[in-house]
């Protein structure tokens, strides 16, 4: 009779709880990991607060069936967010997410023979950590941003790096050990470099910390090859899993079926079949892709000088221009399009994942969002970076300086980047011998990523070994 008892318990599905943050950037390493987690036994409820009019989600993924969406309030209904100041959002945000969340824990436990015990959390929302121990639940916060920039952030939580940000050199350097030992000031998160600007987002980010051991994972969105100092170093202070790069199976170990895309977007991908239409009828690596993501804004000035260089230099290109930012090309360039006798194509938004690994695109032009570097480097595309805000500027330190998968543009004493400085970067990755040197490292990080994700790679391992502590609680 126990040995029937136990086998009943064992068949029943095991449950976990994903909250995701309901932003493009943040959405799609948890998609990612949430399939990980589906492919290892586990069902899977993706829960994502959204409620806004101007925000629906929109499914591209035959492997998004086997996750379950459930949509909670996010307290914005009717409300324009973008009339809210960054303070008054995230405070009524906190506050309106954590009553919708409280009632859907309450009731998935109510209705659920085996309910979950484990709540898989953004890490910028910690007090969902708080609402899952109080439904005796036990709590994973997932870190999207590097390791280092994390690193970062914890140690001007602990007051280890203080502010004002010291010069140690006296050249414009900060001493941030492990992350980079010659780490400049522009190099560090915005966040931190200027936190006079960006009080509210300072304090989000630094209260990931604030209750941070009392979880029972720390999840990273990077893999311990990559980042390898900075994770010992995270580890030594508490233990962390790395599970990364988080990017649909298919462009890395191709072992869950159909996992082409991420599956859930914030854009309409109306342009889809025609980038790749257009990326067909060119030649090998002759196509420099541009896109400076979901949420970063330029200046009318900075993309003016972003069309002089692509109409400027000899490469094909395929930018991407959000229907938001499209008023701010200059007047003419649509009308001079028609005159580059096809060299190049402007779209809203496109499948960045596809596009990345055509043959023809040889360079990938870059705000270094994390997601995006980390695309970049799991499928090998050399990078010339322009990074905006927030983590960026520290993940374009990497790329240039740590792993030498790209080069970073240089901005004018009006903090603009040139037209001839964008051709000039491009023109060498395109070509010549430091082009083909950065390409080689290109190729050797994309296979290392792939082998991190591949059965019994490191974050394989970790994802396994997170899978096998949350079965054992039900035994």
């Amino acid at each position: 009779m126990m040995d029937q008892q136990r086998s009943e318990r064992t068949i029943k599905p095991i449950h976990v709880l994903v909250l995701a943050y309901p932003t493009q950037g943040h959405m799609n390493p948890v998609v990612e990991f949430s399939k990980r987690l589906v492919s290892k036994g586990l069902n899977v409820a993706l829960i994502i607060p959204i409620s806004e009019p101007s925000k629906s989600l929109h499914s591209t993924n035959h492997a998004m069936s086997s996750i379950k969406i459930e949509q909670i309030s996010d307290g914005f209904e009717g409300v324009d967010t973008r009339e809210l100041n960054q303070d008054v959002y995230f405070e009524l945000f906190a506050v309106s997410v954590s009553k919708s969340l409280t009632n859907f824990i309450e009731q998935h436990q109510s209705s659920q023979d085996n309910p979950a015990k484990v709540l898989v959390y953004d890490s910028v929302m910690t007090w969902a950590l708080d609402i899952a121990i109080q439904h005796g639940m036990h709590g994973a916060s997932f870190f999207t941003q590097s390791c280092a920039v994390s690193a970062i952030y914890r140690h001007v939580h602990r007051g280890t790096l203080k502010f004002p940000l010291e010069d140690s050199r006296g050249q414009g350097h900060v001493s941030v050990p492990p992350v980079i030992s010659n780490l400049k000031l522009n190099d560090l998160p915005s966040f931190v470099a200027d936190v006079d600007a960006y009080p509210a987002f300072v304090k989000v980010v630094l209260d990931q910390f604030s209750n941070v051991m009392r979880a029972n994972w720390r999840l990273f969105n990077t893999f311990a090859e990559l980042e390898l100092e900075v994770v010992k170093w995270m580890g030594s202070q508490c233990p962390v899993l790395t599970v990364g790069p988080t990017i649909p199976s298919m462009y890395l170990d191709k072992r869950i079926q159909h996992d082409k895309d991420y599956g859930l977007s914030l854009f309409k991908l109306n342009d889809a079949e025609t980038c790749i239409e257009w990326l067909d009828s060119k030649d090998a690596d002759s196509v420099v892709y541009i896109s400076f993501g979901s949420l970063a804004s330029l200046g009318e000035e900075q993309m003016e000088e972003i069309a002089i260089g692509l109409k400027r230099m000899k490469s094909n290109f395929l930018w991407v221009v959000r229907a938001s930012e499209e008023k701010k090309l200059p007047c003419n360039f649509m009308r001079d399009m028609e005159l580059l006798d096809g060299k190049g194509l402007v779209v809203k938004w496109c499948d960045q994942l596809q596009v990345l690994s055509h043959g023809s695109v040889g360079c990938f032009m870059t705000h270094c969002g994390w997601n995006s570097t980390m695309e970049g480097v799991s499928l090998g595309v050399p990078m010339v970076v322009m990074p905006q805000w927030t983590d960026q500027p520290t993940n374009a330190a990497f790329i240039t300086e740590v792993w030498k998968v790209g080069l970073r543009v240089r901005v004018n004493e009006k903090g603009i980047v040139t037209g001839e400085e964008i051709e000039s970067c491009v023109n060498k990755i395109m070509g010549g011998e430091r082009g083909k040197e950065i390409k080689a490292n290109s190729l050797k990080w994309r296979e290392r990523a792939r082998i991190a994700m591949e059965e019994g790679g490191s974050s394989d391992n970790n994802i396994s070994d997170f899978v096998k502590n949350i079965i054992e609680m039900y035994k």
